[in-house]
């Protein structure tokens, strides 16, 4: 028996109408949990920082999970479906739990009202706390079924999905209620498939390989003149994943099976999404199919104070950056998208104390010179002796820390250059070859240079630290320990310092 929901979106928003077992599930509290995360995935690189339209980054956007029409499809180089396969092991007449989650594209165009009461299409619209510009939207569709394990064998569900085009209108009025313009917002059709089959594996244990494909069926097709990556975003599911739980049984890991699994999760064919286990760690009913990588249990960090969808960026930076926007650009922000508003208004409220929250954190360390090991602890090793903390040797200064004394400093010795010693404080020029050296590095070819220091690897090179001579941010450099580095070859002696006999030769000079 399959049973599936009706969905209702308003605005930027999808409200689930439950329908039968799907919305009542036992599961439903721990799909609350995976949720967490898979809203980041749904989000994740949504806009991006400055989070105005017109920054160059935010002019091609939706990169993670997008399935377009088929017709569109093959001459881009993406994809129309993504499958997820994944061992089970279901008990009883277990039933499964599917959530297919998405971004439906709607474009907002932006319009100013004329005298004579029409409207007409502007690139801005300016109001008094933001400048409203065209833009595409996001809407959360949510589709629910659930589906009763046993009828999963053989062909399997086939479940349509559609979302009907539509267009809407909101007024745009000042402080005083005078309409300025309105937002008109189209809403392509679009037209997919969930597909769901298992098959029972043939091994001691009672475990079956579940298929799930959602498909992008749009008979959408560009006209003979071709059509761009604007025009199928529309009609495409954005940041498509898949929820999945059973309510009887379990998942098995991706990652780390049983070893009487391996064999059949090394012939799981996994395309443009990877599923791994979510929800409470310790559990594995539930699983997010997602189409970026992650790990069993994936969680948001606790000191995360909200969603700032910038791809491979740091909570702390972005809200940094954020809070020093000029007025003028925060105005386009709010203007660019609701979302993009609370990230500013976000950045603008943040208490120093939950700022300083960002600034890091570190987990799973413990001290490995502990007393001892209580003896009641249930780890197996009661018969070992605690730790003598007085017979572990503790330097004083660690032997990483640069102002450790060492009787003799290799950073100060200098080395032969073309026969001439140079050391901390001589003059070089800098003239970098094509065979280790970037392009930054040869910008740099014919400038003189000052040696901070002289550094030795394990593999026995030496590497000179310099700072460039004429550099305005020379004294930061040095403050900061961030030099430049060369290898002795790569530079000339402009001038003698200090004694011959200091000098460390070169190998083969």
């Amino acid at each position: 028996m399959t049973t599936t929901t009706g969905t209702t979106t308003t605005g930027t928003t999808t409200t689930t109408t439950p329908a039968g077992a799907a919305g009542t599930t036992a599961l439903e509290a721990r799909f609350e949990i995976a949720r967490q995360v898979a809203d980041a995935v749904l989000f994740e690189g949504y806009v991006l920082y400055p989070y105005r339209a017109s920054a160059a980054k935010n002019r091609l956007r939706w990169q993670f999970g997008v399935l377009v029409p088929p017709a569109w499809a093959p001459a881009h180089e993406e994809h129309c479906l993504q499958q997820t396969e994944i061992l089970m092991e279901p008990k009883g007449q277990a039933r499964l739990a599917v959530e297919l989650r998405f971004l439906h594209a709607q474009r907002r165009t932006v319009q100013q009202a004329r005298p004579d009461g029409s409207f007409t299409d502007v690139t801005e619209l300016h109001l008094d706390d933001r400048v409203l510009v065209p833009w595409d939207e996001g809407t959360e569709e949510r589709v629910e079924m659930t589906v009763d394990v046993a009828d999963l064998a053989g062909e399997g569900v086939r479940v349509p999905v559609t979302r009907p085009a539509r267009e809407e209108t909101e007024d745009v009025r000042d402080a005083d209620g005078l309409v300025l313009g309105r937002l008109l917002r189209r809403t392509e059709k679009i037209d997919a498939v969930v597909r769901l089959r298992a098959s029972e594996l043939d091994c001691a244990y009672r475990a079956w390989k579940l298929t799930a494909v959602v498909e992008n069926t749009s008979p959408w097709a560009p006209d003979e003149n071709g059509a761009d990556r604007d025009a199928a975003l529309p009609r495409s599911l954005v940041a498509a994943h898949l929820l999945l739980g059973l309510d009887k049984g379990s998942f098995l890991s991706m990652t780390d099976p049983p070893e009487w699994a391996k064999g059949a999760v090394a012939d799981c064919v996994n395309r443009h999404t990877w599923p791994v286990l979510a929800g409470e760690p310790g559990r594995a009913d539930v699983v997010l199919s997602s189409p970026i990588i992650l790990e069993d249990h994936p969680g948001i960090a606790p000191e995360s104070i909200g969603a700032m969808y910038d791809a491979t960026e740091i909570d702390e930076i972005l809200a940094l950056r954020t809070a020093a926007l000029t007025d003028q650009e925060k105005r386009e922000a709010r203007g660019t998208d609701p979302r993009a508003a609370a990230v500013i208004d976000l950045a603008e409220s943040m208490p120093p104390e939950v700022l300083e929250r960002l600034h890091g954190a570190v987990r799973g360390l413990r001290e490995i010179t502990d007393p001892g090991i209580p003896v009641d602890a249930p780890t197996g090793l009661e018969s070992l002796e605690p730790f003598d903390s007085q017979a572990v040797f503790r330097p004083e200064t660690p032997w990483w820390d640069p102002a450790h004394a060492d009787p003799v400093d290799a950073a100060r010795q200098p080395v032969l250059v073309d026969g001439v010693p140079v050391g901390v404080g001589s003059r070089v020029l800098l003239r970098p070859g094509l065979r280790r050296s970037d392009a930054q590095d040869l910008f740099l070819h014919g400038r003189s240079a000052q040696v901070e220091a002289v550094l030795h690897d394990v593999d026995g090179g030496v590497h000179l630290a310099v700072t460039v001579e004429g550099d305005p941010g020379a004294d930061i450099r040095r403050e900061q320990g961030r030099f430049l580095y060369f290898q002795p070859d790569e530079v000339s002696a402009l001038e003698q310092t200090g004694p011959a006999a200091d000098v460390i030769p070169l190998e083969g000079t």
